[in-house]
C-alpha cells in the first residue's frame, strides 16, 4: 500500500473515532453535515497530502457511517438475544423430538 494509502487510511480511522467519541450518530442529520464539514477542515490541515478528491470521499464514507442501512444500536433497533430462537423456528432439540 501506498504512503497516501495509509495516510488516507489512517484520516478515515480518525474520522470513525472522533465520530463516535463526539456522539454524531445520534445527531440530527443536519448537525451530522455540519459536524462533518468542520472535521473535514480540520483533517485538511492535519493531513495535508490529502488531496480535496481524498477528503470528499472520506466525507461521503463518514457520512454513510452516520446513516447506515442497519442502525448502529439506535433506540428500537435491538436484535434478539443470540441464544433465543425467532419465533416459529424450532432448536435443533425440539426438530429431533418431532
Amino acid at each position: 500500500m501506498s504512503n497516501k494509502g495509509k495516510l488516507k487510511d489512517r484520516a478515515r480511522d480518525e474520522l470513525f473515532s472522533h465520530i463516535n467519541r463526539c456522539a454524531v450518530l445520534q445527531a440530527a442529520e443536519e448537525d451530522q453535515r455540519h459536524w462533518m464539514e468542520e472535521t473535514m477542515e480540520y483533517l485538511a490541515e492535519r493531513y495535508p497530502d490529502l488531496s480535496d478528491t481524498d477528503l470528499q470521499e472520506l466525507y461521503t464514507v463518514g457520512m454513510r457511517f452516520c446513516r447506515p442501512a442497519i442502525p448502529h444500536g439506535r433506540p428500537g433497533s435491538q436484535n434478539q438475544p443470540v441464544d433465543e430462537e425467532p419465533a416459529g423456528v424450532a432448536s435443533s432439540e425440539e426438530a429431533e423430538v418431532a
